[in-house]
């Protein structure tokens, strides 16, 4: 098991969803594909009242989608975006 699986990922209550879309098959969103695996159930262990939500959907490019406090939302493009790089940018929302 990696360092990096282990991280505590805690979030601050102004945070209210994630979404992640992405497609099942493209190369586009392995990387996002590779985040659910590696990095999910750690992620829904720390938050358990987070919403965490999986989308897939065939040819959608894939994104991260935050929702905070009063609706507002924030999204990131992660086309071609390491599981790591994702991991990072989850992160910086904490």
């Amino acid at each position: 098991m990696r360092v990096s699986m282990l991280r505590n990922i805690k979030f601050a209550p102004s945070v209210k969803e994630f979404r992640l879309h992405l497609c099942q098959s493209s190369a586009e969103s392995k990387g996002a594909r590779d985040f659910v695996e590696k990095f999910y159930v750690n992620m829904k262990r720390e938050n358990p009242q987070l919403p965490i939500l999986i989308r897939e959907c065939s040819g959608v490019q894939p994104r991260l989608w935050t929702r905070f406090e009063q609706g507002k939302e924030k999204s990131v493009p992660l086309t071609n975006v390491s599981a790591d790089e994702i991991l990072k940018l989850v992160e910086s929302t904490k």
